[in-house]
């Protein structure tokens, strides 16, 4: 997770994109807050967000939510007193939730999921390289859930195409860069397979070939 704050007072956790894939000692890393989401790497679908706290961090500090629905300590003491939502829950969302556990459970665990992303993450650089396109991030930086590439130089590669071309085909990746470097963003999480990263980057390669794109 990237640490949104890391203060004397405070150790403030966004676990969004790696809480159930990557092992986190919440206790051990002394974490106050640990924020975190329904989708990503649990798999399930997204509709709503939740927090592992630390009941004394929780409520030493006055509550400052700038809006009804996202005062923390307001929905706490609501499930605290009759373990319902203050306002409609997203039902769906979280049944979705709750059987994604399971699937978590029965895959062996955040251990054994981190081994599939990291399978998956491994694949896909090394049939990325084999094309030609370079990584963004330095490897000691990356993990094993989300890699940025490099737009190749070459003339006529084109990100649009090279997205939209895998849209017509089924197969969805980030469609756009999220920093000022151009390099745009692939997922290699989800009920993903090695099958699935191998037949993406086959088909990148072959977009490539019909945008008369040569890299190697």
């Amino acid at each position: 997770g990237m640490i949104e704050s890391n203060d004397k007072q405070l150790f403030i956790v966004d676990a969004m994109s790696s809480f159930g894939g990557i092992p986190i000692l919440v206790g051990k890393a002394t974490i106050d807050f640990l924020i975190s989401s329904s989708n990503k790497c649990i798999e399930a679908v997204p509709g709503f967000s939740f927090i592992i706290a630390r009941k004394d961090s929780l409520l030493k500090y006055p509550c400052n939510a700038r809006s009804l629905s996202l005062d923390l300590i307001a929905q706490w003491e609501g499930l605290e007193k009759n373990g319902q939502f203050r306002f409609t829950p997203p039902t769906h969302s979280l049944v979705a939730f709750h059987k994604a556990l399971l699937e978590l459970e029965e895959e062996g665990g955040i251990e054994k999921r981190q081994e599939r992303y990291k399978s998956n993450h491994q694949i896909l650089i090394n049939n990325m390289r084999r094309i030609g396109f370079k990584e963004y991030l330095n490897p000691d930086f990356q993990a094993p859930v989300i890699t940025s590439f490099l737009y190749p130089e070459h003339p006529d590669f084109s990100f649009e195409v090279l997205y939209n071309r895998l849209n017509a085909k089924g197969m969805v990746i980030y469609p756009g860069k999220l920093s000022q470097v151009d390099c745009f963003r692939i997922g290699n999480i989800g009920k993903i397979f090695k099958e699935d990263i191998i037949k993406l980057t086959i088909e990148i390669d072959e977009i490539l070939s019909e945008m008369g794109v040569k890299l190697n």
